[in-house]
């Protein structure tokens, strides 16, 4: 039977870098939606009208639009992702765990506040991925001829 399973997922680890970098543009490309929100009005939503840029929503903005285009570029991406993490879980606990923090995410709307805050601790734990600025100029450092060690 295993003679009938393609050759290319008889080894799924060997795509975990390209999709660490997937998970790490996808996840910038939604943060990057709450920043501009905040901030540009785009997309619109009526809980961000005259949003005061110094505020704790202003600079989540800042943060989120600015933090979310260094994750996208995946340019110093390990310090980025961890202060992210921190700023999306303090959004869950100032904003949502006081609507109920016993009742579970779901039902205080922090489920994404949560599950960013954990994938950008990954991503600061687990780097950028090949796709990446920080990737490019790792492999640009290297000495010529000398082959990067497993």
């Amino acid at each position: 039977m295993s003679n009938r399973i393609p050759e290319s997922f008889r080894n799924p680890e060997r795509f975990a870098p390209s999709v660490l970098s997937v998970l790490r543009i996808v996840s910038a490309f939604l943060l990057i939606q709450h920043g501009s929100a905040k901030l540009l009005g785009i997309p619109h939503v009526a809980n961000f009208d005259n949003l005061q840029l110094v505020s704790l929503l202003g600079v989540a903005g800042v943060l989120e639009l600015v933090g979310g285009v260094l994750l996208l570029l995946g340019l110093f991406t390990r310090p980025t992702a961890f202060v992210l993490s921190g700023l999306l879980a303090f959004a869950y606990f100032i904003g949502h765990a006081t609507k109920g923090f016993v009742l579970t995410p779901f039902l205080n709307q922090g489920e994404a506040a949560v599950l960013f805050s954990f994938v950008f601790l990954y991503i600061a734990a687990a780097g950028a991925g090949p796709w990446s600025v920080d990737a490019r100029r790792a492999r640009a450092a290297e000495p010529a001829g000398i082959p990067k060690a497993a």
